[in-house]
């Protein structure tokens, strides 16, 4: 009789947004597609897979696939503080940069990835209409996740 071999077979896309610490317009359009190819880095260097990345000033949208033996929240925990070092040791911003403390992820199936990928890659369009602050509230209401508008981002004056 044959030992029973099984594998694991995973396709986890995320749909990842985060902003910058108070929503402050740091990320100016002379660095991002460095700081947008460091992060591809750095997904890659995890042994994710990067699909797209996009944003304004004050906030990126990626899709990319995590693999399983990483949590979402340790794979943004390296893209963060490696992506906010590497803003800071190339002296980007002056007075020192940071990501907001939270972010927001979403699946996406294999059949949504163009829809998705399109909608990261316009983002500059429709920040001409909608905040990041609308834009991340619909996102959240869209995928049915309970939130509370005070806990949504840092504010600078209560922190």
């Amino acid at each position: 009789m044959q030992a029973c071999r099984m594998s694991t077979h995973t396709f986890l896309k995320y749909h990842i947004v985060f902003g910058t610490q108070f929503r402050r317009p740091l990320l100016k359009v002379k660095f991002r597609k460095e700081l947008y190819a460091y992060i591809r880095g750095i997904i890659n260097s995890e042994g994710g897979h990067f699909d797209a990345i996009g944003g304004i000033d004050d906030h990126v949208h990626i899709l990319c696939g995590i693999p399983p033996r990483i949590a979402v929240s340790d794979m943004l925990r390296a893209l963060k503080s490696s992506s906010s070092k590497w803003i800071n040791d190339n002296r980007h911003c002056s007075g020192g940069f940071h990501w907001q403390r939270g972010f927001a992820a979403f699946t996406v199936s294999r059949s949504n990835m163009p829809d998705v990928a399109a909608y990261i890659a316009r983002q500059e369009e429709r920040h001409r209409v909608k905040s990041f602050v609308d834009e991340y509230r619909d996102l959240l209401i869209r995928h049915e996740i309970q939130f509370e508008e005070r806990y949504l981002f840092d504010d600078e004056h209560t922190g």
